[in-house]
């Protein structure tokens, strides 16, 4: 028998009640948690999104309630009526808000039933991920996945009171847009109206709030849903949300404090945690040598160091020939807490997968003394400095690679990652910044034998480096910055282009023609035509920095309703086929695989 709320009104929810409440007629709703039968009483602990409160049925009070209350199982919806009680001394539960109360019930309504759930939401959670996605409405009701979600909502309020308060206007760009080559695949819609055309899902706002620029916005900003067709891992989605920016008259250094202090708020208001700023600034060619990586974790040691110098004059063959291949030999150093050379040869296996042959070891024990397998190879004196160069003394280990030197440094950069979880160097809760400047403007792509943007076409180039635009493409630097966090991109942005003859050439350098870039880019170089200011701007990846912030590996655990990694959502089953008669009216044929 289902019954209906009526003319009851939730008092209050689970999770308020106290002392305080004590004597109080309440009405409380929501799920049962668990239900204990004891004979004489049944408890019932009733949850919802604030809370637990502990629900007494006693035939005493109410022998309908109470048969009633036999027919509850987990997840029933219910409603009760009763009074706010103080429980037995040694009784209370210290690990519930409500934990020293009790409401006895004096009336029950039973509001829903429940099915035996596919999975325990409780405790552990022992399901895949599939079927935990399938029925995420089931996982959403556990508070520490609610818990997530109130910090997103924490995050982007914040987000949207310091933007407002610091003069930004908040504007919607189209989600139905035009196709244009921005780094990723586009998701297409056919259009119905204009049969064979297509719009395109936007895979940033870029044009738009460059456009926003031309049109005398000054300052925009926008917590906007992004779309990208590109392989999927633990920080991609098809659907994705950022923080996007841009501001007129501005140049790098305005755009990176904006964000710097809209952060330093964020993290002393969300967590209660100090960030200094202004955060470290380093550039490109900087990090890829002491890191081995353009989002490097900072926070610890274990820099890269270059040691070719000393080590390419020892009897030791591979450094040998790797020199004479115009390689380098890089090495890092960490504390030996007692490697065997079983866990030696598995970080020797762990570099092949970037490409490195294997390491070369060595544990320090003197100033100029190894215990190396290639201890006679080097003589005293370079041990010594090389020692020097790292810093090491007895009682380090030294991991060396020669190979060609993007491939030494970022076998290295991942190598000094993985060792610094091994050995207890990384605080989970330690947040660590740091802005990566003046990248390539272009890099060059050896199947396609052109130059490409290394971050997308729109990019300004410094200005001392635009002479080179016509003899060394590859050697000009960018007016771009990205934002690392903790070991992760969680942003980018640059200076953008506003000169149309600039725009146009670098279009030709990336082998876009005039012709094509017209056809292509159109709309927005002919709003460059009418007094485009100088601008720029930046995006964080909104759902990265809140797994960030919530100590979360994946950006699936903070999206509401996630896709897989084969962008399906077991949720709805999309993407799914549809009604040939709707195939029919877009004007478009669907070719079956092999045919």
């Amino acid at each position: 028998m289902i019954d209906f709320m009526g003319e009851w009104k939730r008092t209050h929810t689970c999770g308020e009640l106290g002392l305080g409440s004590i004597g109080r007629e309440v009405i409380l709703m929501g799920w049962v948690h668990s239900r204990r039968d004891l004979g004489n009483l049944i408890f019932v602990d009733l949850r919802d999104r604030e809370g637990i409160t502990q629900i007494v049925f006693d035939p005493q009070i109410n022998g309908n309630a109470y048969y009633k209350a036999k027919q509850l199982k987990d997840e029933y919806v219910i409603a009760v009526r009763g009074k706010v009680y103080k429980r037995v001394e040694g009784q209370e539960n210290p690990k519930l808000k409500t934990g020293k109360i009790e409401v006895r019930a004096e009336e029950l309504r039973i509001l829903n039933k429940s099915e035996i759930l596919p999975f325990q939401i409780h405790g552990p959670v022992d399901a895949s991920e599939t079927l935990r996605l399938k029925y995420r409405y089931l996982e959403m009701r556990r508070h520490e996945v609610i818990d997530v979600f109130r910090l997103r909502h924490r995050i982007s309020s914040f987000i949207r009171s310091y933007f407002d308060k610091n003069g930004f206007i908040e504007v919607e760009t189209p989600f139905l847009t035009k196709s244009t080559p921005e780094g990723a695949r586009d998701y297409l819609v056919p259009s119905r109206i204009n049969k064979g055309k297509f719009y395109a899902l936007p895979q940033s706002p870029q044009l738009f709030k460059q456009i926003l620029m031309i049109g005398g916005f000054d300052k925009y900003y926008q917590i906007v849903r992004c779309f990208r067709d590109e392989d999927l891992r633990a920080d991609r989605q098809p659907e994705f949300t950022q923080i996007d920016l841009e501001m007129s008259f501005v140049d790098e250094e305005d755009v990176m404090n904006v964000f710097e202090s809209m952060l330093k708020g964020l993290f002393r208001d969300v967590l209660r945690y100090e960030i200094q700023t202004p955060f470290p600034r380093i550039e490109y060619e900087e990090a890829m040598g002491r890191f081995g990586s353009d989002k490097p974790d900072t926070r610890f040691g274990i820099e890269i160091k270059d040691i070719t110098g000393i080590a390419k004059n020892t009897q030791f063959k591979i450094f040998q020939e790797a020199v004479n291949k115009g390689g380098k030999i890089k090495a890092i150093k960490v504390k030996d807490l007692g490697f065997s050379r079983k866990e030696l040869e598995d970080i020797s296996e762990e570099v092949k997968k970037y490409g490195a042959k294997g390491i070369i070891w060595a544990k320090v024990v003197k100033e100029d003394e190894w215990q190396s397998p290639i201890k006679k190879y080097v003589d005293k004196e370079r041990k010594r400095l090389i020692n020097q160069i790292l810093d090491a003394v007895e009682g380090d280990l030294i991991i060396m690679v020669a190979d060609s030197e993007e491939v030494a440094a970022k076998s290295l950069g991942i190598l000094r990652k993985s060792l610094a979880r091994r050995i207890g160097l990384i605080r989970e809760r330690d947040f660590s910044f740091v802005w990566i400047r003046r990248f390539p403007l272009f890099e060059w792509n050896e199947e396609e034998k052109q130059y490409d943007p290394m971050h997308h076409p729109f990019t300004a180039p410094l200005d001392e480096d635009i002479d080179l635009l016509d003899k060394n493409p590859l050697k000009v630097r960018a007016k771009a910055y990205d934002l690392v966090l903790n070991g992760e991109e969680i942003g980018g942005g640059s200076i953008r282009i506003h000169l149309l003859e600039l725009q146009k050439k670098i279009f030709d350098i990336i082998g876009i023609p005039e012709e094509e870039a017209e056809r292509k880019f159109g709309f927005f170089l002919e709003a460059l035509r009418y007094g485009a200011p100088p601008h720029g701007g930046m995006a964080i990846g909104f759902d990265r920095l809140v797994a960030i912030m919530a100590g979360k590996e994946s950006i699936r655990d903070v999206i509401p309703f996630p896709k897989t990694t084969s962008a399906t959502c077991p949720l709805t089953g999309a993407p799914s086929e549809v009604d040939q008669k709707q195939i029919e009216e877009l004007g478009i044929k669907i070719v079956k695989e092999g045919k």
